[in-house]
């Protein structure tokens, strides 16, 4: 039985408004995150989805919960190895923060070098990647130079540059033409094969039909279900997943407005 990558645990998080209230993100989240699996995060606009991909990437903490991953078979919580976790995630942002005074190819190696290869393995892999990505031709420019399409592509190349074993998309197809988005589903569904566990933070529902193996709603916080594309289509009775997740949406409106 294949064990969980990334296993979370009543994951809660909770800020201090303007007015000193307390306003709760994240409503005891759990779910596990397995190898060569894509896991979508669903939901709308202030659902908790930002919040939940950005304390899996240790850029926020929780206030309460566990996240633990799997190290060789054994769970530990990755606050008791906090360095060894960041080496097995890569990160794609919504929005591209390449570096401009670097051209693709060296944005690329100092990834690299940042998460520790050698300066010949990172150029090894720069090479990889640039192949990989179909940017042989750009290596030389700079990112601000590229496409939309194609910066993304080197977001994605350089999320990769240390073989991570989790990387979380927040929104990577946002604002691309949609030869374009295909283009980049075919690279994600690649990593699978890879035994690259993917969590995708995505507003597109066609987008994570076609990609997810399995996606996590959330509302207001919390968990609402978990589930494959195809099982919730047949429980919900619909033909696409835009109409499940929008069923469900009309439901929890029903049941906030007391109706």
């Amino acid at each position: 039985m294949i064990q969980p990558f990334l296993r979370l645990e009543k994951i809660y998080k909770t800020f201090s408004t303007s007015d000193y209230r307390q306003k709760t993100a994240l409503g005891g989240v759990s779910a596990d995150i397995f190898p060569g699996e894509i896991f979508g995060l669903l939901g709308v606009n202030g659902a908790g989805k930002t919040t939940l991909s950005s304390i899996i990437a240790t850029l926020a903490a929780p206030t309460s919960g566990s996240i633990q991953f799997n190290r060789a078979g054994e769970f530990v919580s990755i606050y008791n190895d906090l360095m060894a976790y960041r080496q097995l995630v890569g990160f794609c942002p919504q929005k591209p923060n390449l570096t401009d005074a670097l051209s693709v190819y060296y944005n690329l190696f100092f990834a690299g070098r940042y998460y520790g290869l050698t300066a010949d393995d990172a150029k090894a892999r720069a090479h990889e990647l640039v192949e990989r990505f179909a940017l042989t031709e750009f290596k030389n420019q700079t990112p601000a130079e590229l496409s939309g399409g194609y910066r993304q592509r080197v977001m994605l190349a350089r999320a990769l540059m240390h073989r991570p074993g989790l990387l979380i998309l927040d929104e990577p197809t946002v604002g691309l033409d949609p030869h374009i988005r295909v283009q980049l589903w075919d690279e994600i569904k690649a990593l699978k094969k890879d035994g690259v566990a993917v969590l995708l933070t995505t507003h597109y529902l066609e987008e994570a039909e076609a990609l997810c193996d399995r996606v996590c709603i959330l509302h207001d916080g919390i968990v609402r279900l978990i589930d494959t594309p195809a099982a919730l289509k047949v429980s919900y009775q619909k033909e696409r997943l835009e109409e499940v997740f929008l069923a469900l949406m009309q439901i929890k409106n029903s049941v906030n407005e007391g109706i």
